[in-house]
């Protein structure tokens, strides 16, 4: 086993496939393979799964990339600080639901490390998507809510993967709406007033489940839906057509611009956001410094 191939394992995760890790190795794809075959068979173990979609992880690979990971990392500090050379390239992913504060936290620590070599990611994904991201751990950390009626189904998901849900903080539900809807004025809303409006709800694909949906009270009916893929999408038509979504109720001016408003949701549901991450495997100190911003930005809203 060397570093080399340790260093080749982390890039395959990362790019999904050998033929796309093979290009940003700037080696072929059969040697990429059997380099990857030859320390399969030195481990005794299959690291990947390979199919006609791509690779992924066996249960026995993901435990040997946190493995290889923390090799790697260990190795880049020696090299840096016995050999002088310019700071180690600093990697992190994180995948969210689609949150304004999962932004504004991610804004922050690049900042923090923009005089630094460094390739981060963040990823606005279907629920499903963000569960197999940090099963795969193509990311550290993903980040998404809890509610009574989700609860019981994805914990049990989130177990089955090995993955732990720590919770960060708990909001009440609101409704985001454009400032021009009949409806913003009103201090709080009822799910009745709502029947009037176009309800803006997140795609979650093949994958499509009232427990995945990243609204609450997803099995209430609606006379006019309308289902989107992006938040920038979702926003334009809350102007356009005088839509609304049910979200946290934590908007950010700085990312969404002042046309949008939020207003509380008479429910006696709570969203429990927090992160997963892979149980009993500490965070990286990126990632921590990550909850950091996102904690800060959360008390700063909070306090406004």
């Amino acid at each position: 086993m060397t570093l080399q191939q340790l260093k080749y394992v982390i890039e395959i995760v990362q790019c999904g496939s050998m033929t796309m890790a093979a290009q940003k190795l700037y080696i072929t794809q059969p040697s990429l393979s059997k380099t990857i075959a030859e320390l399969e068979q030195e481990m005794g173990i299959s690291i990947f799964h390979r199919s006609s979609k791509g690779v992924t992880l066996t249960e026995e690979g993901t435990k040997f990339l946190s493995y290889a990971r923390l090799v790697v990392e260990q190795a880049e500090l020696l090299e840096q600080t016995y050999k002088h050379r310019q700071p180690i390239r600093r990697v992190f992913a994180v995948s969210a639901q689609h949150y304004a504060f999962a932004i504004n936290a991610f804004v922050a620590l690049v900042r923090e490390y923009e005089q630094d070599r460094y390739e981060f990611s963040l990823r606005e994904l279907r629920t499903h998507d963000i569960i197999e991201d940090v099963r795969a751990m193509r990311s550290e950390l993903g980040i998404l809510f809890l509610s009574k009626f989700n609860r019981e189904v994805l914990l049990r998901i989130l177990q089955n993967y090995d993955l732990e849900f720590v919770p960060e903080f708990t909001a009440k539900p609101h409704v985001f709406v454009s400032r021009s809807n009949p409806l913003a004025g009103q201090t709080s809303v009822s799910r009745d007033d709502l029947r009037a409006y176009p309800r803006l709800t997140y795609d979650q694909g093949v994958n499509n489940s009232f427990y995945f949906s990243e609204e609450l009270h997803s099995t209430d009916e609606s006379p006019k839906s309308i289902i989107v893929s992006d938040r920038a999408t979702l926003f334009n038509l809350l102007i356009g057509l005088d839509g609304y979504t049910i979200s946290s109720g934590i908007l950010s001016s700085d990312l969404n611009g002042t046309d949008i408003v939020s207003l509380p949701l008479e429910s006696d549901e709570e969203m429990e956001i927090g992160y997963i991450h892979p149980a009993g495997q500490p965070l990286s100190p990126i990632a921590q410094r990550y909850l950091e911003h996102l904690r800060a930005y959360i008390a700063g809203y909070r306090s406004q």
